[in-house]
């Protein structure tokens, strides 16, 4: 059963929950202006663990067959034939469940807003079939984080700043641009759609910068509109310099680093700018 459990976590990245919690957390902590009351903070944590393995079960459930008949893939869990359809829908429906019982255990609001959060994150495995903005949508979607976060400890959108989920929206649209090269060939002659297999791979990287210098933008406003001091703006330093270095160590020549690229400088970026949120807040009350 644990060796079962470990390979349908592996199936879903699990340890990349770490991209966007961080940010759930940023709502959170800036709606409380410090640390949230200790079950909210738990209920935040629950609902993003089910919301993330509830979307990321469906996404290797409905491209199964696309996975299959990419090289790059056909070792993943359900087309290897180590996770079985049934334990995928299995893992998919109780952690949607867990999602919004978490979301109940919150307040009104959050339970409302639940389904259209959730909803969006399923869509989006459906919309490399039909659109090349694919990657906006899981920006959009990812970008439920933070605002997820504020409304679980405020119950309401009042004084939201909305530019932080504005830049995650771009953050994430730009990394998973770069990412999506990695599959520009068989996107295309697969017929399904993404900006690299639109556009071309160098066109893509140009997107994909332009994306990182509007969501660095719209990170430092976020820092502007909640009040933070300047330890904020030293995590946008950092986040600066990872994002300049994620462009520096991938072209659309040389997509060895990639891995580097997305997992280890996305996670970077994430816990930076939670921290920095963090120690903003501790330094204003100090």
């Amino acid at each position: 059963m644990f060796q079962k459990i470990a390979i349908l976590l592996e199936m879903i990245k699990f340890k990349l929950t770490i991209f966007a919690m961080p940010f759930a957390f940023m709502g959170a902590f800036l709606a409380a202006r410090g640390v949230p009351e200790a079950m909210t903070f738990l209920w935040v944590v629950l609902a993003m663990v089910g919301a993330r393995t509830c979307a990321m079960g469906f996404n290797r459930i409905v491209d199964a067959k696309f996975d299959k008949a990419n090289p790059r893939t056909a070792d993943r869990a359900i087309p290897s034939g180590a996770v079985n359809m049934t334990e995928a829908w299995a893992m998919v429906i109780i952690a949607g469940l867990l999602f919004f019982f978490a979301a109940w255990s919150l307040n009104p609001l959050t339970l409302k807003l639940a389904p259209f959060a959730l909803g969006l994150t399923l869509f989006y495995s459906l919309t490399k079939r039909f659109t090349s903005f694919c990657h906006l949508i899981l920006g959009v979607a990812l970008a439920f984080s933070p605002l997820g976060g504020w409304v679980a400890v405020q119950g309401s959108l009042n004084f939201f700043p909305w530019a932080l989920s504005a830049g995650v929206l771009f953050w994430v649209a730009g990394f998973d641009t770069v990412y999506a090269c990695l599959d520009a060939e068989f996107d295309r002659d697969a017929g399904l759609h993404s900006l690299p297999s639109r556009l071309g791979s160098r066109n893509a990287f140009r997107l994909a910068a332009a994306f990182h210098v509007l969501a660095f933008i719209l990170f430092t406003f976020a820092g502007v509109q909640a009040g933070l001091n300047y330890v904020y703006y030293i995590g946008i330093v950092l986040t600066a310099g990872a994002l300049f270095y994620q462009h520096m160590i991938v072209n659309p020549n040389d997509l060895s680093k990639i891995q580097v690229s997305f997992f280890s400088m996305n996670g970077f970026i994430s816990l930076a700018l939670f921290a920095a949120t963090w120690l903003s807040l501790l330094t204003e009350k100090g």
